[in-house]
């Protein structure tokens, strides 16, 4: 790693109506070093971003590239100066094909100003091979899985000489062998030259791969560290201004009658013969792999999906197999895995969002009554504390913590005897998560049934009273009490013991 800076900022300020996102904030960026940029949701680190990306424009400060000042206009001519984000929701489209995506915007021609196709190919075949892929220039977008799309991404990389690449939160949607080969990239890339920005909630990966880290609270750098002189304490502490003395918050024991119990549910090709209970002021754990059946499994007692068979029995009694609308009027709440697709309108505001699934209950006659609805508004952002400029500030432009803080209150306004939390904290920061564990514990306590599903073993033991391990569309363990051990439930998933729950 050299120790010259390819790009540094200096004292950049940025604000938006009614908020300041960078406040006189100075960072930069190596040769040859992968350098973590961390904050909790909201703390400016994606609009420093896109203001290096050409995507905002600053109000102040000065960016210098390769030692000279620059102005970067758009995100054409921050990829021309070799500056590349790769953002957490990939921005290709998908029609075109791997070499038009890479080239999106910049497509060679000739002397006509027509189309070079056969200089587009070789280039982007090119750019392609130096990063390994295992696809060729022809390939549809559309056709590839989320990590061959991300490497479309990074080679833009190659395609553009990149001498700085952003990548931001660039694991989300991966697997653990696919984020093994991001991994092994980015270090490719790093040994080439190339300085890299790495933002991500996940302290593992930030240990694991980083040089550097700078830690963003409220607009403001907090300090720039070696990564092997610091430790996740230390950088908590610097991203949230406090230790998190009880990252996790599990309820008090304290269980009712039976609110849920399923019997026999299965859906052809997704699970079969599942069979369990929740009660009330219970916290459920559902854990297992990508791909277990987990998500397939909620949305099918919701009404998402319509079983092959099974039962349900709600509050005692039997009930048919009911739609997402007779769900919700019998008292159960879905909070989906992808906020940004199942959660959200992303053009609405907040309080539009929050009372969408219960609009009847907020009308006079034909007629809304607005006043109810902002007093429901005003009601859940004081409680869930989200950071939100109004009622009809577009949840878009939320950080991912505040939008998932609307998803939960679109839910509790309709008080569920039921609340089912399909990944509650994934992509949101440490805070943010110990609220909403805070959260879960709270609801619990109130007599709500609570279901959560969570591929991070660490939250599922931590906010639940019992356990059930899924893998391949079955239930494989049950645990509670001592049992609740991270060995036990990697024997589980993993088929070690023919009955883990006996043992």
């Amino acid at each position: 790693m050299s120790t010259d800076p390819i790009l540094t900022v200096s004292g950049i300020t940025k604000t938006f109506p009614g908020v300041t996102a960078l406040d006189n904030v100075s960072f930069d960026i190596r040769r040859g070093e992968v350098h973590a940029l961390v904050g909790e949701n909201g703390a400016g680190k994606s609009t420093l971003m896109k203001v290096l990306a050409g995507l905002h424009q600053p109000d102040g400060g000065q960016i210098l590239h390769r030692g000279q000042p620059v102005s970067v206009q758009s995100p054409l001519e921050a990829r021309q100066m070799g500056i590349l984000l790769i953002h957490q929701e990939l921005s290709l489209s998908p029609e075109l094909s791997v070499a038009e995506n890479i080239y999106l915007g910049a497509w060679p021609t000739n002397a006509l100003g027509v189309l070079n196709k056969r200089k587009l190919r070789r280039d982007a075949r090119a750019a392609l091979e130096a990063l390994g892929c295992g696809f060729g220039p022809d390939r549809r977008v559309g056709t590839l899985s989320v990590a061959m799309q991300q490497m479309v991404e990074i080679a833009r990389s190659q395609a553009f000489s990149a001498d700085v690449v952003i990548f931001d939160e660039p694991t989300a949607s991966l697997t653990d062998t696919e984020k093994d080969q991001l991994f092994a990239t980015i270090r490719e890339l790093r040994g080439q030259g190339v300085g890299i920005v790495y933002i991500s909630h996940k302290m593992d990966e930030i240990f694991e791969l980083t040089d550097r880290i700078t830690v963003l609270r409220d607009g403001t750098v907090q300090g720039t560290v070696t990564t092997a002189d610091t430790d996740s304490t230390a950088i908590t502490r610097m991203m949230i201004g406090r230790t998190l003395e009880a990252y996790f918050h599990k309820a008090e024991i304290a269980f009712g009658a039976e609110t849920l119990r399923v019997e026999g549910l299965g859906l052809d090709g997704q699970f079969d013969d599942v069979s369990f209970a929740v009660r009330q002021g219970e916290v459920l754990g559902l854990y297992g792999l990508v791909g277990a059946g987990r998500s397939e499994m909620v949305e099918t007692i919701f009404g998402v999906r319509r079983a092959d068979r099974g039962r349900l029995i709600w509050q005692g009694r039997e009930i048919p197999l009911p739609t997402p609308r007779q769900a919700i009027d019998l008292g159960m709440a879905l909070v989906p895995e992808s906020r940004k697709e199942q959660g959200l309108v992303l053009m609405m505001g907040g309080l539009d969002n929050t009372t969408l699934p219960h609009l009847s209950s907020y009308a006079t006659a034909t007629v809304m009554d607005r006043g109810r609805e902002m007093q429901v508004f005003d009601r859940y952002r004081k409680a869930l504390a989200i950071k939100t400029t109004g009622p009809d500030q577009p949840v878009s432009t939320l950080s991912g913590g505040n939008q998932q803080k609307f998803v939960l209150a679109k839910w509790l306004c309709a008080d569920p005897r039921l609340i089912i939390l399909d990944e509650p904290t994934r992509g949101i920061d440490v805070g943010s998560k110990s609220a909403i564990h805070e959260l879960i514990a709270e609801l619990a306590g109130r007599g709500l049934a609570v279901i959560v599903i969570s591929s991070e073993m660490p939250e599922v033991l931590g906010v639940s009273h019992r356990i059930l391990a899924m893998a391949e569309g079955r239930l494989v363990g049950e645990f509670e009490g001592d049992a609740m051990t991270e060995e036990n439930l990697i024997d589980a998933v993993s088929h070690h013991l023919a009955n883990p729950a006996a043992q």
